[in-house]
């Protein structure tokens, strides 16, 4: 992985080429999440031999959640900010807030896979769609999903059906692209983040018919 870790201050050095290259590419990633698409980034921990950088032996979700220390970089920041502020954290992982601009809903890739040719079949409009290395596919929706899933699924009929489908909301986070999470790989976009999709996402309901129905299906 190139970083050690260890030490209250959570992430370590990665080599000095690594390092100066790496920063490049977050910082960049980070003003394009802040600058463009109007989103907050944090620096979050990484994870190599499941030992997470946050220096806690005991960490319950290596490599995959924020540092306590770090700054938060705002909606608007440019370039050169984010590049100052990922110079305090070199190597952190990018990591998203839930529960602001948009809330995700959180299925099995293969599930999900189907789903988004379901829906552009049908011509609906997704939003940002990513892909863990857990084997995760992340929709992420309009605000409010993760309050509003249980009545949505109740009126939709799937209420007692067992899915596989779960919303995150606020207080929760997703590592970003390009990120590493908890040492398993990159996460990477299935749709990357448009103008329009990333301000305004697609409410909920127009995608949960579709999702409740593949996670039915799914073995």
């Amino acid at each position: 992985m190139g970083f050690t870790i260890g030490g209250t201050r959570g992430i370590s050095q990665i080599r000095s080429g690594s390092r100066r290259r790496g920063r490049t590419t977050e910082a960049t990633a980070v003003a394009e999440y802040t600058g463009l698409w109007g989103w907050s980034v944090i620096p979050g921990a990484r994870a190599a031999a499941g030992r997470c950088s946050c220096g806690d032996t005991g960490c319950a979700a290596p490599g995959a959640h924020p540092l306590d220390f770090a700054l938060e970089v705002p909606p608007g920041a440019t370039l050169d900010e984010a590049a100052k502020a990922w110079s305090e954290v070199p190597g952190a992982a990018l990591m998203l807030p839930v529960g602001r601009a948009f809330d995700v809903l959180d299925v099995a890739a293969p599930a999900g896979h189907r789903a988004m040719v379901r829906m552009e079949r049908m011509g609906l409009r997704l939003g940002p769609v990513s892909q863990t290395p857990e084997g995760r596919c992340q929709f992420l929706v309009a605000p409010g999903a993760a309050a509003g899933l249980p009545r949505l699924l109740y009126r939709m009929g799937w209420d007692d059906a067992d899915l596989d489908l779960r919303c995150l909301g606020p207080g929760e986070h997703i590592t970003a692209p390009p990120s590493d999470r908890g040492g398993l790989g990159p996460v990477r976009w299935l749709r990357a983040p448009s103008p329009d999709t990333a301000v305004a996402p697609p409410e909920a309901r127009l995608l949960l018919g579709t999702l409740a129905y593949v996670c039915h299906r799914s073995p």
